[in-house]
């Protein structure tokens, strides 16, 4: 009997394949080259005593790709990649430390991640306090706290922390939070019961209206927790980001199900570091005032005058004098710029105290 002839789609797949395996091999090689000239870098950057975190090095490497990208690759697989590619040179040079407010899986944690990639190392903290001082005792590198939500205002505590905190702002992050529906279950109509923090579940109520109106709502203290749950029992969901679906092994049922799409929260980067200027750079202040009438008006006449951006003004009590205020000011520009320096230099004799809080490269909203 003739043995069946072997069918062209399938030579074809198999000479395809190969193909493929042999451009994996040459982009292996390629990377691990990369990663030795990395490495080569390190080494001149301890030489000169230069900060391993360099966002302005790594954003002018992703905007020289995105111009170089023909396609068809997209351009946000494009910065996954090559933000993975860029931690894994990081990580070589000096391994990294992280610290967030955790727990795992949180929105906090995915911007931190977007920030270093999956090669640093994360330290997941259960309070923004313990963020800071982890960082400050020199356990890690960098801390990442959410400042501010673009629907619920400041996150007041990480403010307040920038007083008694000697800890510089090197970057910030804007990230877009956006929920979705997470189950063991792949449909939907298997849920009666749903976990979350409090605010996600305001955040998607019409959704849950209409379509889970008899499900169970029941609070956890985040939704990595209820992620957890969520894979612990059947018929169960969790409203959490789709990031908290590869870490605990649940199915997306349903994405973007928050009621405003425009939700985006602005996370802080604290460290060390001094970034040095790149001409599209934010700079953070916060000062105290005495309680007389005028007084912040003088304050900020210097930055109207000098022309300059005032992006945030925020006041906190100070929690030490009855009717006594710090105020938080973003302005564009950085320390090293003349304008700047002058411009605080002219608001320092109206302050009863006045600090530095950093300088660093603006993100993209």
């Amino acid at each position: 009997m003739d043995e069946p002839k072997n069918n062209p789609a399938d030579i074809r797949m198999n000479h395809l394949r190969q193909t493929i395996n042999g451009i994996d091999e040459t982009v292996l090689s390629l990377i691990n080259k990369r990663l030795l000239v990395a490495k080569e870098i390190g080494e001149i950057k301890k030489e000169q005593n230069t900060y391993v975190y360099d966002k302005i090095r790594e954003n002018e490497i992703m905007d020289r790709l995105a111009q170089l990208n023909t396609g068809p690759l997209k351009a946000q697989a494009l910065h996954q990649i090559f933000t993975n590619i860029i931690s894994a040179s990081r990580e070589i040079q000096t391994p990294t430390t992280i610290s967030y407010l955790g727990p795992e899986a949180t929105f906090t944690h995915v911007a931190a991640m977007d920030l270093f990639g999956h090669s640093a190392e994360y330290v997941p903290q259960t309070s923004i306090r313990d963020v800071f001082m982890e960082v400050a005792k020199g356990k890690c590198d960098y801390g990442v706290a959410p400042v501010e939500n673009s629907i619920e205002g400041a996150i007041n505590h990480t403010l307040d922390l920038f007083f008694e905190s000697d800890l510089r702002i090197c970057a910030e992050k804007y990230l877009n939070i956006s929920h979705a529906l997470l189950s063991r279950s792949s449909d939907i109509k298997d849920i009666e019961v749903i976990y979350s923090h409090p605010q996600p579940f305001a955040q998607c109520r019409a959704w849950i209206r209409k379509n889970l109106p008899n499900a169970a709502l029941i609070d956890c203290n985040s939704t990595a927790h209820a992620a957890q749950k969520a894979f612990q029992e059947k018929n169960t969901a969790a409203i959490a980001n789709s990031e908290a679906a590869h870490i605990y092994g649940l199915q997306i049922l349903e994405s973007g199900i928050e009621d405003y799409s425009h939700n985006i929260t602005r996370f802080l980067l604290v460290g060390r570091d001094e970034p040095r200027p790149t001409g599209e750079d934010k700079t953070s202040i916060m000062f105290a005032i005495s309680h007389v009438p005028g007084a912040l008006y003088k304050i900020l006449q210097p930055i109207a005058d000098s022309g300059i951006n005032m992006s945030k003004l925020e006041s906190r009590p100070t929690k030490h004098e009855n009717w006594s205020y710090f105020f938080f000011v973003d302005f564009d520009g950085h320390i090293e710029d003349d304008t700047i320096k002058r411009t605080i230099e002219q608001m320092k004799p109206y302050c009863k105290y006045l600090k530095w809080l950093g300088s660093y490269p603006r993100a993209q909203e």
